[in-house]
């Protein structure tokens, strides 16, 4: 007999609740927030549902409303207060896209849940469809795992000069250490067979350095898994050309959102990705895709990335058999030919189908499994569970200069380096020059091209550490001979070890 659902909707916060008439499936219900964002949005999430209930999904929903409504309303951030309690206190957010309004000062929702929420993990996975979606890598099957708090997503941006604006990368070993353990975890859990590292701390030894260096020490702990680093620039390429080499690759932030588009569109469409987002206490499961406005109503958009996504949602709370059944007859739906306009390709595809009836030919393919894709099998598993990060001992911290950053008008470092020079004192004293991080002075060359913003790099002469009063004095100092200091930056060792870059050309 099919369970009876019963819905019941408050109207004050468009929450729907769905309950089982047999009691012992309640209380197997998995309590879920589901937002069904812009454009596509509300369309994709509806089919979504409609294929996941269908299948057996234990679920009950509450419904937020976040993205282009909640903006314009006049909250910059796209989300009510009471919305996030209920995210928090389901610890489970099926999203669909949102549009963030241009301008205004408006903040990417999706970066700001990430962070808020802790989901330090985006996975990503990218399998071709071959011969029924079109794509040059029919033996493509890979996952991408990526940083999702740090990097340049900080999103810490200052103007310094009237040339130059700068973003500050921030990287910890915290994440780094989460983000990697979590890679080679996924790896053990999901029998995969080896994880790459991508970065480029051939450039940026401080920050993609600490990366592959936590990289190195997690990976000593999976003798069974193999492991690799490549540079990011070669390894996209290699990727591109050649991606079933690849099996799990872990990244930092920026790298890792560039990296899964185009493995998506290479596999075959950035339409038919999802990704889950996990957290140490919430997770939130979405398509890669935007909100595409211009399809919105018109019951053509695919609804596979929101779906695969879905699916990702059913395996982390636990209904693997559920997850199994809907991406088996997803499957069996793209074997048949049945597709919807972005995929469909004559001679290939054999009905072009809206929104709803592709919804409705994957409901009429559960419990079949397609023959000449691979059906999958998911094991029973819970989600990976991470062990507490304890913090490391303090390093022995040093100061041993400081880096004035200046914004000068001129374009001769000679004549800089002697207007500055008589702010230092007997023992701290210029060392170096650098603009847009190129050593200018002493020494540098005529042929390169300068901004208004200046590194000016003060060092001891004749001892190794300075002090905060040293540092004073040199700001004091700066501010009488007229030096607009824009910004300060400490220079430390940590237990004898550079903390800090070297000018290029040093």
């Amino acid at each position: 007999m099919a369970n009876i659902i019963i819905i019941n909707k408050n109207i004050s916060i468009g929450r729907y609740i769905f309950a089982s008439l047999n009691h012992e499936k309640t209380k197997m219900m998995q309590r879920i927030t589901v937002a069904k964002g812009d454009g596509i949005g509300p369309e994709i999430m509806d089919a979504t549902l409609k294929i996941i209930l269908a299948a057996g999904a234990k679920i009950e929903i509450d419904e937020i409303e976040v993205g282009e409504k909640v903006y314009l309303a006049g909250n910059t951030s796209g989300i009510a207060k009471e919305s996030w309690d209920v995210i928090r206190r389901n610890k489970v957010f099926l999203k669909a896209p949102i549009t963030t309004p241009q301008g205004g000062g408006y903040k990417s929702l999706n970066v700001t849940t990430r962070k808020f929420l802790g989901l330090y993990s985006n996975v990503r996975p990218c399998s071709s469809l071959h011969p029924f979606v079109s794509t040059k890598h029919p033996k493509m099957d890979l996952v991408i795992i990526r940083e999702n708090e740090e990097d340049l997503y900080a999103g810490i941006e200052h103007q310094q000069t009237d040339e130059v604006v700068q973003c500050l990368k921030l990287i910890s070993r915290p994440g780094c250490e989460k983000i990697v353990r979590y890679a080679f975890e996924y790896a053990k859990q999901y029998g995969r067979k080896k994880v790459t590292c991508f970065t480029k701390d051939n450039i940026m030894k401080q920050t993609d350095g600490l990366f592959h260096q936590v990289f190195d020490e997690i990976a000593k702990e999976y003798p069974e898994i193999e492991n690799e680093h490549w540079i990011i620039d070669i390894g996209a390429a290699k990727m591109a050309d050649t991606p079933e080499v690849f099996d799990v690759i872990v990244t930092l932030n920026l790298y890792g959102d560039v990296l899964s588009d185009v493995a998506a569109q290479i596999a075959g469409s950035v339409g038919l990705a999802g990704s889950a987002n996990i957290g140490e206490e919430c997770a939130m499961f979405e398509a890669i895709h935007g909100s595409a406005p211009r399809r919105a109503n018109q019951n053509m958009a695919n609804p596979s990335g929101l779906l695969q996504g879905a699916i990702l949602m059913l395996n982390h709370i636990g209904q693997n058999d559920v997850a199994e059944n809907v991406q088996n007859a997803w499957l069996k739906t793209i074997e048949d030919g049945i597709h919807t306009y972005d995929i469909f390709k004559d001679g290939t595809s054999k009905q072009k189908v809206g929104t709803s009836e592709f919804a409705d030919a994957v409901i009429a393919n559960l419990g079949q499994k397609p023959t000449l894709l691979k059906p999958v099998s998911y094991a029973k598993g819970s989600p990976i569970v991470l062990p507490k990060y304890e913090r490391k001992p303090a390093a022995k911290k040093e100061l041993v200069g400081i880096d004035l950053f200046i914004h000068w008008r001129g374009t001769n470092p000679d004549e800089l380096a002697d207007k500055i020079k008589v702010i230092g004192t007997d023992t701290v004293k210029l060392s170096m020059i650098t603009n847009r991080g190129i050593k200018v002075w002493p020494e540098g060359f005529k042929e390169t091209f300068c901004t208004d913003h200046w590194r000016c790099r003060f060092k001891p002469e004749g001892i190794k550490a300075i002090n905060k009063e040293d540092i004073g004095r040199l700001l004091s100092k700066s501010y009488w001979v007229g030096v607009d200091v824009v910004k300060t930056e400490n220079l430390y060792e940590f237990d004898g070890k550079a903390g800090y870059s070297l000018g290029q050309g040093q």
